[in-house]
């Protein structure tokens, strides 16, 4: 565990680290009903969307409406529940894109099975591509997440091959 990771845990100890955050406070709201883990692993999905959003530094109107879609399939959430997320990453998005990144890339290794996790990784690449650009910054940032969830690089050249043409690199 890193030094980041150890000061987290002794700082918040037992408790779920995404759980003192204004994005969890939304979720555990809209999600009244579902279990602590479901709860957590919602955060830690919208926390990571966000993340891509965000990596180069704009969060596009596409990047947000394709989040929104994806937020959209989580049972019980409903229209209520996504709009208030929405208007959380809207608010907070620097925090939640840099601060608290790793912990949501953390809670998804405790929480999620691999087969959600290449899911998710196909979310976040989808999410990069919305705008019809992923940038170098994406790029890097979307590499750095498969890491941290445990994937591989063979998982990451899978995803991204599905939007090979809007690679900014490629394109130069």
């Amino acid at each position: 565990m890193s030094g980041f990771l150890q000061w987290i845990t002794a700082v918040l100890g037992d408790r779920a680290p995404t759980s003192r955050t204004r994005l969890a406070e939304v979720v555990n709201s809209a999600l009244p009903e579902a279990d602590d883990e479901a709860r957590r692993l919602v955060v830690a999905v919208a926390g990571l969307l966000a993340t891509v959003a965000y990596a180069d530094r704009e969060y596009s109107g596409a990047e947000e409406e394709r989040i929104v879609q994806e937020l959209s399939r989580v049972e019980g959430l409903g229209h209520r529940g996504v709009e208030a997320i929405r208007g959380v990453l809207r608010e907070q998005i620097l925090t939640i894109a840099t601060v608290e990144a790793p912990i949501y890339a953390r809670e998804l290794c405790a929480l999620a099975d691999q087969a959600f996790r290449r899911e998710l990784l196909d979310a976040l690449i989808d999410i990069a591509a919305a705008d019809n650009e992923i940038t170098i910054a994406e790029t890097n940032v979307l590499r750095a997440t498969t890491t941290a969830l445990g994937l591989t690089q063979s998982d990451f050249n899978t995803s991204q091959a599905r939007h090979r043409d809007k690679l900014r690199i490629l394109r130069k």
